[in-house]
């Protein structure tokens, strides 16, 4: 694909880069982003476990949830065609998943793998190994394996128990109140879909409230919860059976978040995001840019399958320094490095804390925000638990990579519409993860 202001190259080894020019108008008019990913994998998951029919729509076409659909076609569940309009699971039933004749492979997806875990470990009597690539199995599982193995789980890895590949020999697990050291969405989801099997009440506690996607649709599909938000606190009462349901999975936030950024920092733009999830527990990439004085609006707010949705505008806008940190940050996490591109764009310096998470994500995304948006002439200083922006940046194309991160590689992307010259995004077909058509949607409405 070539045009005036966008062009790909992809080499033998199937990398692509991308040579973005910006043209310097607008973003104008309205998108829909892809279906959210982490509703995507759930549906996919709890369809398998549930009795009878699940029907998916607006499903995302990503890698990572294509992972989650072949580990859990391997196992048994009935999957029909991920590009159809309307996907069917026929599903197994609760602790009814079958024994794999290979390895589960959760590719790229930390979500596919820590998730199936606890699922894995509550299977009696099968054994399961699962692996990803190397990028996935250099990153921390035993975060999931420490609370999975006070249950009773039989879990084997690298390094310690610490890193995939790794295999499991399922058991009958007991319940426990577990105490997170971290607000992470993965964990708590993890302990509660190991529950699901368990006699009695497994009980998560968490520091801050994360994404809640997990507790949402469990209870949509009849699980047996108890959900305390202001302790931070949710029990699942097992065992506990599911009921397949229709999900009507909602725009992806986390992808939204290039594009509110890139019309907020771009001159003369006026951009309406159709269709946009805004669960109270991933909404802190609108409230840091509210912060910032970004103007943006939520029109047509309304709900579907249980999940707040809302179509977002933006307008270009005077931004202005914050400092970033506390609770805000598990509600953002991913938002991370497209937020310090629009910091590059704001009046004063923004900080962004105690968001040291960032260093086992696909990269290191604290030193490679820091790296990479350096190359284009911006001033980010790396910070042990985040980054420090210096505003008011002149930026110049340069060659930077996206270092196989989905999310660098786009927000890369958006950097370079603020920049003078030609930015070339090496490996920058990472963005297939979670974002299969940004570059053609790019190339549609900014350049």
């Amino acid at each position: 694909m070539v045009t005036s202001a966008l062009s790909i190259k992809t080499d033998d080894a199937a990398h692509q880069t991308w040579a973005i020019t910006s043209s310097g108008k607008g973003l104008q008019g309205r998108l829909q982003v892809p279906g959210d990913k982490s509703i995507s994998h759930r549906s996919l998951m709890l369809g398998a476990l549930a009795s009878g029919e699940t029907r998916i729509k607006g499903l995302l076409l990503g890698e990572d949830p294509r992972s989650t659909a072949a580990c859990f076609q391997a196992m048994g569940a009935d999957i029909s065609d991920l590009d159809a309009e309307w996907v069917t699971v026929k599903g197994l039933g609760v602790g009814q998943l079958q024994e794999p004749t290979g390895v589960l492979d959760a590719g790229n997806s930390g979500t596919t793998l820590r998730l199936m875990m606890g699922l894995l470990a509550s299977q009696p009597g099968r054994f399961f190994t699962v692996t990803g690539d190397s990028s996935l199995r250099s990153r921390p599982m035993a975060r999931v394996i420490k609370p999975l193995t006070s249950m009773g789980a039989q879990i084997w890895g690298r390094d310690g128990n610490s890193l995939a590949p790794l295999a499991v020999q399922g058991q009958k697990l007991n319940p426990i109140h577990y105490l997170s050291p971290i607000a992470s969405a993965q964990v708590k989801s993890c302990i509660l879909l190991a529950g699901l099997s368990v006699d009695g009440d497994t009980t998560v506690t968490e520091p801050s409230l994360s994404r809640d996607h997990s507790e949402r649709m469990l209870q949509a599909f009849g699980a047996k919860l108890t959900v305390d938000r202001e302790a931070c606190r949710v029990t699942v009462h097992g065992p506990s059976q599911l009921q397949g349901q229709t999900v009507i999975v909602p725009g992806d936030i986390s992808s939204a978040a290039y594009w509110m950024v890139a019309a907020a920092i771009v001159p003369g733009s006026d951009l309406v995001i159709e269709n946009v999830g805004v669960n109270p527990t991933r909404t802190g990439i609108l409230e840091a840019l509210q912060r910032m004085e970004a103007d943006i609006t939520l029109e047509n707010t309304r709900e579907v399958t249980g999940e707040p949705v809302a179509d977002i505008r933006v307008r270009t806008s005077r931004l202005k320094a914050c400092t970033i940190g506390g609770d805000l940050i598990p509600r953002l996490i991913d938002e991370v490095p497209i937020l310090a591109v629009a910091a590059l764009f704001a009046e004063g310096t923004t900080r962004i804390e105690e968001a040291a998470e960032l260093r086992v994500k696909e990269s290191d995304r604290i030193a490679v925000t820091a790296s990479q948006l350096n190359r284009l002439g911006a001033s980010v200083t790396e910070l042990a638990d985040g980054l420090e922006i210096q505003g008011g940046a002149t930026l110049t194309g340069n060659q930077v990579d996206s270092f196989t991160d989905h999310r660098i590689a786009m927000s890369l992307a958006v950097a370079a519409l603020r920049a003078k010259g030609t930015t070339s995004i090496q490996r920058a077909e990472a963005a297939a993860v979670s974002y299969p058509p940004f570059a053609q949607t790019l190339a549609q409405i900014a350049l």
